[in-house]
């Protein structure tokens, strides 16, 4: 209101000024460049609501007198408007051109901190990736690797010698995996599926080469849609692999149920394997029995990643103990346009 209220008093004194200008004195004329002034620097910095229509409503005086009496009446209009309307329109433009050029700057800061953030995420979703691939590739591999050292400590025709050797090899596999299974609890977010995943068979073939007993049921090899293969393929090696660490010797039992709209895959061991004839734990290699729940469980890093991915899928996960085995069950509907993407 109190910058509306100054324009008014100087349009007043514009208008006052432009009154009988036949006999206009040296300092009347002073006058219109000192009130032009201060009516720049009102258009330039007090802006106020409704501007345009404030300035229109003070013409009215000078039009009503043009009307009454046009020598007096376009003298007070065209001072009105030379030293008063002019002079604020200039002022406002340049305030509004201000505020443009601090709205594009605002604008491009926004836009460089908006990059900055897309930035920040890609390499978080790269540093996330890799993260996955290292657990889930090699996890899997030294998990084998100890399994396969501790078939080689029982080895009736090693000297006592090369048993020891391998049982140091155990449990320095078991120990890397533990260190590998920290590092990537720190780095790892739940991330995307891994396009160079092995196919299932594959992984089933390498575990039973490791040594490790699996059986298989409903493995009828009909293609199943890009992305659930793979779902479904890290799922097995997760699985085998948390066996693998957790209870060697315990028989696997992987069984896929497909039908018209879904695949159902579940994956069930012995929690505690008849492995008398395995070794005992050696340091670091921690216990041969499946605890209640797996170390993959409680850490988020191995089921809480099948999980999610399984959830990506719109599919239902399920890992928890069933009377004396630890069963992983996965539901994923047969999306086929979305296993294309």
């Amino acid at each position: 209101m109190r910058n509306g209220a100054a324009l008014v008093l100087l349009a007043g004194a514009t208008q006052i000024n432009g009154l009988f200008l036949d006999d206009l004195p040296l300092w009347r004329q002073v006058l219109y460049l000192v009130l032009a002034v201060p009516a720049y620097l009102h258009g330039r910095r007090l802006p106020f609501p409704h501007e345009w229509t404030v300035l229109a409503a003070l013409a009215a005086p000078g039009v009503v007198l043009t009307l009454v009496d046009f020598s007096v009446g376009s003298g007070v209009l065209a001072s009105f408007v030379l030293a008063c309307a002019l002079p604020w329109s200039a002022g406002r433009f340049r305030r509004q051109q201000a505020e443009l050029l601090t709205a594009s700057a605002e604008r491009v800061t926004h836009l460089e901190q908006e990059q900055r953030l897309i930035t920040e995420r890609a390499e978080l979703r790269e540093r996330t990736r890799i993260a996955a691939d290292i657990h889930d590739s090699l996890g899997h591999d030294l998990a084998l690797i100890a399994l396969r050292a501790g078939a080689l400590e029982l080895a009736g025709d090693l000297s006592e010698r090369h048993r020891q050797a391998a049982a140091e090899l155990r449990a320095s596999a078991a120990t890397a995996t533990d260190r590998l299974r920290n590092t990537i609890g720190v780095l790892r977010r739940a991330g995307p599926i891994d396009p160079h995943i092995e196919h299932v068979t594959t992984v089933v073939d390498n575990a039973r080469r490791a040594g490790m007993i699996v059986t298989t049921q409903g493995f009828d090899g009909d293609p199943m849609p890009p992305l659930v293969e793979r779902t479904v393929s890290y799922i097995v090696r997760e699985s085998l692999t948390n066996a693998a660490r957790h209870a060697p010797g315990a028989e696997v039992v992987i069984r896929v149920r497909r039908t018209a709209t879904l695949v159902e895959v579940t994956i069930d061991n012995q929690r505690s394997a008849s492995i008398g004839a395995m070794p005992s734990p050696a340091p670091g290699m921690g216990h041969n029995h499946l605890s209640d729940s797996p170390p993959d469980a409680a850490t988020g890093v191995g089921l809480a990643g099948l999980r999610d991915r399984v959830h990506l899928l719109d599919g239902t996960f399920h890992a928890d103990s069933e009377n004396d085995r630890f069963v992983v069950r996965a539901q994923i509907p047969l999306d086929r346009n979305r296993g294309s993407r």
